[in-house]
């Protein structure tokens, strides 16, 4: 299917990964987020589960085995064109991970960069629409240690 003008929503997926006071963010290499700050994910691939999508991507994307902790957060992404047709429709599932503590992320695939960036300075990156409310619950969610609403049943 066609990212772009598509026929249906496709289901994205998101890992925010935290290192004490810190989160993981790539800088986008592809439309529709290019050069913008996210945090790694991609798309859910049939016949795959959302925890097997979010650790596939990570890997792909910065080269890091993570452990899905929970959901965070449910989004809508419609973005339209000039004309307002819809050029991208996501619904986007944004995870709480685990990244081993020793492992330190390289930027690949369609990342152009990765960092571990200090939340007191995610508003001087050029982010991607929601991505600091987002990264803020989650790390409230973390520090919380709330009973999650994921489950792996298939």
């Amino acid at each position: 299917m066609n990212r772009r003008y598509p026929e249906m929503p496709m289901v994205g997926i998101g890992a925010i990964i935290f290192r004490d006071d810190r989160v993981l963010l790539i800088k986008r290499g592809n439309s529709p987020a290019l050069g913008k700050w996210s945090i790694p994910g991609g798309l859910v691939e049939l016949g795959e589960t959302l925890e097997t999508a979010v650790r596939r991507e990570v890997l792909e994307e910065v080269g890091l085995d993570v452990k899905v902790l929970d959901l965070c957060a449910a989004l809508d992404r419609v973005i339209l064109d000039d004309g307002g047709r819809i050029e991208y429709h996501y619904v986007l599932l944004d995870f709480l991970c685990e990244a081993p503590a020793d492992g330190n992320p390289v930027a690949a695939t369609d990342a152009e960069e990765c960092l571990f960036i200090p939340l007191s300075e995610l508003s001087s990156y050029e982010l991607t629409r929601g991505t600091e409310k987002v990264v803020r619950r989650a790390f409230e969610q973390a520090k919380e240690k709330k009973n999650g609403v994921y489950d792996t049943i298939v």
